[in-house]
Protein backbone atom coordinates (compact mmCIF):
# COMPACT_ATOMS: atom_id res chain seq x y z
CA UNK A 1 0.00 0.00 0.00
CA UNK A 2 2.78 2.55 0.57
CA UNK A 3 4.55 1.84 -2.53
CA UNK A 4 1.45 2.20 -4.36
CA UNK A 5 0.79 5.28 -2.57
CA UNK A 6 4.52 6.94 -3.16
CA UNK A 7 3.85 5.85 -7.10
CA UNK A 8 0.56 7.90 -7.14
CA UNK A 9 2.49 10.79 -5.61
CA UNK A 10 5.19 10.54 -8.03
CA UNK A 11 2.35 10.48 -10.94
CA UNK A 12 1.34 13.80 -9.36
CA UNK A 13 4.39 15.27 -8.72
CA UNK A 14 5.57 14.64 -12.88
CA UNK A 15 2.79 16.25 -14.23
CA UNK A 16 4.43 19.45 -12.79
CA UNK A 17 7.29 19.13 -14.73
CA UNK A 18 8.40 21.80 -16.75
CA UNK A 19 11.65 20.44 -19.01
CA UNK A 20 10.91 18.93 -22.15
CA UNK A 21 12.31 15.96 -23.93
CA UNK A 22 15.17 16.92 -26.23
CA UNK A 23 12.80 14.85 -29.37
CA UNK A 24 9.20 14.23 -29.44
CA UNK A 25 7.94 10.58 -30.37
CA UNK A 26 7.08 12.50 -34.10
CA UNK A 27 10.53 13.68 -34.92
CA UNK A 28 12.45 10.64 -33.73
CA UNK A 29 12.33 9.10 -37.16
CA UNK A 30 13.78 12.24 -38.54
CA UNK A 31 16.67 13.12 -35.52
CA UNK A 32 18.17 9.24 -35.75
CA UNK A 33 15.85 7.03 -38.30
CA UNK A 34 18.46 4.14 -37.95
CA UNK A 35 18.09 3.51 -34.40
CA UNK A 36 14.59 3.69 -34.85
CA UNK A 37 14.77 0.75 -37.16
CA UNK A 38 17.20 -1.20 -34.82
CA UNK A 39 14.81 -0.28 -31.94
CA UNK A 40 11.46 -1.91 -34.37
CA UNK A 41 13.41 -4.98 -35.19
CA UNK A 42 14.91 -5.53 -31.66
CA UNK A 43 12.80 -3.96 -28.95
CA UNK A 44 13.97 -5.93 -26.30
CA UNK A 45 17.37 -6.00 -27.10
CA UNK A 46 17.24 -2.06 -26.86
CA UNK A 47 15.00 -1.70 -24.09
CA UNK A 48 17.80 -3.94 -22.41
CA UNK A 49 20.56 -1.46 -23.08
CA UNK A 50 18.67 1.59 -22.40
CA UNK A 51 18.29 0.32 -19.01
CA UNK A 52 21.58 -0.56 -18.55
CA UNK A 53 22.43 2.91 -19.85
CA UNK A 54 19.93 5.01 -17.50
CA UNK A 55 21.48 3.12 -14.72
CA UNK A 56 24.72 4.60 -15.72
CA UNK A 57 25.83 0.78 -16.19
CA UNK A 58 25.68 0.24 -12.54
CA UNK A 59 23.67 -3.06 -12.33
CA UNK A 60 23.85 -3.09 -8.63
CA UNK A 61 20.57 -0.13 -9.02
CA UNK A 62 18.78 -2.01 -10.86
CA UNK A 63 15.47 -2.97 -9.90
CA UNK A 64 12.40 -4.34 -11.44
CA UNK A 65 10.33 -2.41 -13.63
CA UNK A 66 12.52 0.69 -11.63
CA UNK A 67 10.29 0.64 -9.31
CA UNK A 68 7.20 1.41 -10.38
CA UNK A 69 5.37 -1.65 -10.11
CA UNK A 70 3.99 -3.78 -6.91
CA UNK A 71 6.73 -6.58 -7.71
CA UNK A 72 9.30 -4.18 -7.82
CA UNK A 73 12.16 -5.25 -5.68
CA UNK A 74 11.28 -8.88 -4.69
CA UNK A 75 12.41 -10.69 -7.69
CA UNK A 76 15.85 -11.28 -6.51
CA UNK A 77 17.32 -8.53 -8.24
CA UNK A 78 19.89 -7.90 -6.02
CA UNK A 79 21.40 -11.48 -6.88
CA UNK A 80 21.65 -11.66 -10.61
CA UNK A 81 20.70 -8.37 -11.80
CA UNK A 82 20.89 -9.11 -15.53
CA UNK A 83 19.06 -11.74 -15.78
CA UNK A 84 15.86 -10.67 -14.10
CA UNK A 85 16.53 -7.45 -16.04
CA UNK A 86 16.56 -10.07 -19.50
CA UNK A 87 13.54 -11.54 -18.24
CA UNK A 88 11.91 -8.31 -17.88
CA UNK A 89 12.44 -6.98 -21.35
CA UNK A 90 11.47 -10.21 -22.46
CA UNK A 91 8.52 -10.67 -20.73
CA UNK A 92 7.15 -7.43 -19.75
CA UNK A 93 8.25 -5.04 -22.86
CA UNK A 94 5.73 -2.62 -22.17
CA UNK A 95 6.59 -2.20 -18.75
CA UNK A 96 10.15 -2.33 -19.34
CA UNK A 97 9.77 0.76 -21.83
CA UNK A 98 7.31 3.01 -19.81
CA UNK A 99 9.74 2.20 -16.33
CA UNK A 100 12.72 3.30 -18.75
CA UNK A 101 10.69 6.36 -19.58
CA UNK A 102 9.38 6.86 -16.01
CA UNK A 103 13.29 6.93 -14.59
CA UNK A 104 14.23 9.50 -17.11
CA UNK A 105 11.58 11.93 -16.38
CA UNK A 106 11.87 11.65 -12.62
CA UNK A 107 15.88 12.58 -13.07
CA UNK A 108 15.52 14.99 -15.65
CA UNK A 109 12.27 16.73 -14.46
CA UNK A 110 10.90 16.59 -18.05
CA UNK A 111 7.29 16.24 -18.87
CA UNK A 112 5.59 14.98 -21.93
CA UNK A 113 3.94 16.90 -24.42
CA UNK A 114 0.41 16.59 -25.16
CA UNK A 115 1.29 15.36 -28.91
CA UNK A 116 3.01 12.31 -27.51
CA UNK A 117 0.55 11.67 -24.81
CA UNK A 118 -2.50 11.46 -27.70
CA UNK A 119 0.12 9.15 -29.78
CA UNK A 120 0.92 6.95 -25.89
CA UNK A 121 -3.63 7.19 -25.67
CA UNK A 122 -4.14 6.10 -29.25
CA UNK A 123 -2.14 3.23 -28.35
CA UNK A 124 -3.90 2.23 -25.89
CA UNK A 125 -7.37 2.62 -26.67
CA UNK A 126 -6.50 0.57 -30.08
CA UNK A 127 -5.18 -2.36 -28.36
CA UNK A 128 -8.28 -2.17 -25.80
CA UNK A 129 -10.76 -1.86 -28.90
CA UNK A 130 -9.16 -4.89 -30.26
CA UNK A 131 -8.96 -6.81 -27.49
CA UNK A 132 -12.94 -6.28 -27.30
CA UNK A 133 -13.44 -6.99 -30.73
CA UNK A 134 -11.77 -10.13 -30.52
CA UNK A 135 -13.52 -11.27 -27.36
CA UNK A 136 -17.07 -10.62 -28.98
CA UNK A 137 -15.76 -12.38 -31.79
CA UNK A 138 -15.20 -15.32 -30.11
CA UNK A 139 -18.84 -15.00 -28.35
CA UNK A 140 -21.03 -14.29 -31.42
CA UNK A 141 -19.14 -16.56 -33.54
CA UNK A 142 -18.94 -14.52 -36.51
CA UNK A 143 -16.75 -14.40 -39.71
CA UNK A 144 -17.57 -10.78 -39.98
CA UNK A 145 -16.50 -9.70 -36.49
CA UNK A 146 -13.75 -12.21 -36.89
CA UNK A 147 -11.53 -10.57 -39.54
CA UNK A 148 -12.86 -7.13 -38.33
CA UNK A 149 -10.84 -8.51 -35.12
CA UNK A 150 -7.99 -9.38 -36.66
CA UNK A 151 -7.63 -6.37 -38.72
CA UNK A 152 -7.76 -4.34 -35.72
CA UNK A 153 -5.23 -7.01 -33.81
CA UNK A 154 -2.96 -5.91 -37.20
CA UNK A 155 -3.39 -2.27 -36.33
CA UNK A 156 -2.82 -2.00 -32.85
CA UNK A 157 0.43 -4.64 -33.06
CA UNK A 158 1.76 -2.07 -35.62
CA UNK A 159 0.94 0.97 -33.59
CA UNK A 160 1.88 -0.75 -30.58
CA UNK A 161 5.92 -1.88 -32.07
CA UNK A 162 6.06 1.95 -34.15
CA UNK A 163 5.34 3.72 -30.59
CA UNK A 164 7.50 1.86 -28.59
CA UNK A 165 10.02 1.98 -31.22
CA UNK A 166 10.13 5.53 -31.40
CA UNK A 167 9.84 6.07 -27.69
CA UNK A 168 12.92 4.02 -27.22
CA UNK A 169 14.54 6.43 -29.30
CA UNK A 170 13.64 9.48 -27.54
CA UNK A 171 14.86 8.09 -24.49
CA UNK A 172 18.28 6.93 -26.24
CA UNK A 173 18.91 10.82 -27.77
CA UNK A 174 17.80 11.93 -24.33
CA UNK A 175 21.04 10.14 -22.54
CA UNK A 176 22.88 11.12 -25.67
CA UNK A 177 22.20 14.82 -24.66
CA UNK A 178 22.84 13.78 -21.10
CA UNK A 179 26.08 12.51 -21.86
CA UNK A 180 27.41 14.97 -24.00
CA UNK A 181 27.34 13.15 -27.52
CA UNK A 182 25.81 15.83 -29.72
CA UNK A 183 29.37 18.32 -29.54
CA UNK A 184 29.37 21.42 -29.99
CA UNK A 185 26.88 23.26 -31.96
CA UNK A 186 28.82 24.94 -34.94
CA UNK A 187 26.20 28.13 -35.16
CA UNK A 188 24.93 29.71 -31.80
CA UNK A 189 21.60 30.56 -31.84
CA UNK A 190 21.17 34.40 -32.16
CA UNK A 191 19.53 36.46 -28.85
CA UNK A 192 16.35 37.00 -28.57
CA UNK A 193 15.93 40.85 -29.76
CA UNK A 194 14.31 42.80 -27.20
CA UNK A 195 12.60 46.47 -27.82
CA UNK A 196 13.61 49.33 -26.12
CA UNK A 197 11.83 51.24 -23.41
CA UNK A 198 11.14 54.80 -22.33
CA UNK A 199 12.00 53.91 -18.33
CA UNK A 200 15.41 52.06 -19.48
CA UNK A 201 18.05 54.30 -20.01
CA UNK A 202 20.06 52.71 -22.15
CA UNK A 203 18.30 50.29 -24.92
CA UNK A 204 19.40 47.05 -24.63
CA UNK A 205 22.13 45.98 -27.33
CA UNK A 206 20.29 43.59 -30.32
CA UNK A 207 23.69 41.63 -31.69
CA UNK A 208 25.95 45.11 -31.09
CA UNK A 209 28.16 45.48 -28.46
CA UNK A 210 26.96 48.12 -25.72
CA UNK A 211 27.42 51.43 -26.55
CA UNK A 212 28.14 54.00 -23.74
CA UNK A 213 25.46 56.70 -22.28
CA UNK A 214 25.30 60.06 -23.25
CA UNK A 215 27.74 61.68 -21.31
CA UNK A 216 30.05 59.70 -21.09
CA UNK A 217 33.38 59.27 -23.02
CA UNK A 218 33.27 57.31 -26.30
CA UNK A 219 36.73 55.49 -27.05
CA UNK A 220 39.15 57.74 -25.63
CA UNK A 221 37.63 60.49 -27.17
CA UNK A 222 38.14 63.30 -25.09
CA UNK A 223 40.73 62.03 -23.16
CA UNK A 224 40.11 61.98 -19.42
CA UNK A 225 40.55 64.46 -17.34
CA UNK A 226 44.75 64.90 -16.28
CA UNK A 227 43.82 68.18 -14.09
CA UNK A 228 44.64 71.84 -15.55
CA UNK A 229 46.92 73.12 -16.97
CA UNK A 230 48.96 70.10 -17.96
CA UNK A 231 51.71 69.39 -16.85
CA UNK A 232 54.87 71.67 -18.54
CA UNK A 233 52.48 75.04 -17.91
CA UNK A 234 53.38 77.08 -14.79
CA UNK A 235 51.40 76.79 -12.43
CA UNK A 236 49.20 79.54 -10.79
CA UNK A 237 51.43 82.31 -8.79
CA UNK A 238 54.28 81.60 -11.33
CA UNK A 239 53.76 84.26 -13.97
CA UNK A 240 55.68 85.15 -15.53
CA UNK A 241 56.99 81.98 -15.86
CA UNK A 242 60.80 81.52 -14.32
CA UNK A 243 63.52 82.52 -16.85
CA UNK A 244 61.21 84.87 -18.41
CA UNK A 245 62.86 87.09 -19.78
CA UNK A 246 66.51 86.70 -18.25
CA UNK A 247 66.74 88.45 -15.26
CA UNK A 248 68.36 91.59 -15.66
CA UNK A 249 68.09 92.44 -19.69
CA UNK A 250 65.09 94.38 -19.25
CA UNK A 251 64.09 97.35 -19.24
CA UNK A 252 67.32 98.44 -19.93
CA UNK A 253 69.65 100.26 -17.36
CA UNK A 254 70.05 103.95 -17.25
CA UNK A 255 72.04 105.44 -19.74
CA UNK A 256 72.38 102.40 -21.99
CA UNK A 257 68.93 103.76 -24.56
CA UNK A 258 68.97 104.70 -27.03
CA UNK A 259 70.30 100.97 -28.17
CA UNK A 260 74.17 101.02 -29.92
CA UNK A 261 73.61 102.13 -33.22
CA UNK A 262 71.11 104.73 -33.45
CA UNK A 263 71.82 108.27 -33.12
CA UNK A 264 72.28 110.17 -29.54
CA UNK A 265 70.34 113.47 -29.22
Amino acid sequence: MASSQANLEKMHLRQSYRNLWHTDIMGTMRADFPYCCLALWCGPCVSYMLRKRALYNDMSRYVCCAGYMPCSGRCGESRCPEFCLATEVFLCFGNSVASTRFLLQDEFNIQTTQCDNCIIGFMVCLQQVACIFSIVAAIVGSEELSEASQILNCMSDLVYWTVCACMQTQHKIEMDKRDGKFGPQPMAVPPVQQMSRIDQPTPPPAGYAPQPAYGQPYGSYPPPDQGYPPAGYPQGGAYPPPGYPPQGSYPPPQGSYPPQGYPAK
